[in-house]
């Protein structure tokens, strides 16, 4: 029998500081394959920023080979130039993803936390905590937004392996009738 193993690029996208981290799952061992961050210089031009963003996605994913990526959607904030800049850096890593040919999952900051603490208004030393108790986790955080990527990669392994089904085709699906509909195999 051959065990299900998927690596899961998880991005927490940012114009100053962007998270990324590689999960491992291998039938129902997860395992961390690497956590960090990429600091851009805001003294740098937002275009050279966006740049070195499209380089590094495209280098992890060279490394790592990972065949799905998640990422944070970009929260609804009163800051509109913050969330143009923030838009167009999740943008390229979804392109770069993209062109790799990599299927793109894309979940709130919301839905990351309530996935990996139970509360969607989780604070960001909450997440840690969670994370360090679901995923053999090693070595001291350096920065949130390493360990928010790997928030949104866990939420995505979660969200994939759930017996419930997604959306198609934008049609919500809820209810044991569409259940069993989409599940023959498993209903008795």
């Amino acid at each position: 029998m051959q065990e299900n193993s998927c690596i899961i690029l998880g991005i927490d996208p940012g114009t100053v500081i962007m998270g990324y981290s590689v999960l491992e799952v291998r039938g129902k061992q997860l395992s961390m394959v690497e956590m960090n961050i990429v600091r851009l210089s805001s003294k740098k031009d937002m275009y050279e920023r966006l740049s070195l963003i499209h380089q590094t996605i495209r280098e992890i994913i060279t490394k790592y080979k990972p065949q799905e990526l998640a990422i944070e959607a970009p929260f609804f904030g009163k800051n509109v130039q913050s969330m143009l800049k923030l838009g167009r850096a999740q943008g390229v890593a979804i392109a770069v993803a993209m062109q790799a040919g990599l299927p793109v999952a894309e979940y709130s900051p919301k839905k990351v936390k309530q996935s990996i603490t139970g509360n969607g208004n989780a604070g960001k030393e909450q997440v840690w905590e969670m994370i360090q108790r679901i995923i053999p986790v090693t070595g001291k955080i350096t920065s949130f937004d390493a360990s928010d990527a790997l928030a949104v990669a866990l939420c995505h392994h979660f969200n994939r392996s759930s017996p419930i089904p997604r959306a198609e085709h934008g049609r919500k699906k809820s209810g044991w009738d569409d259940f069993i509909r989409l599940n023959p195999h498993r209903v008795s």
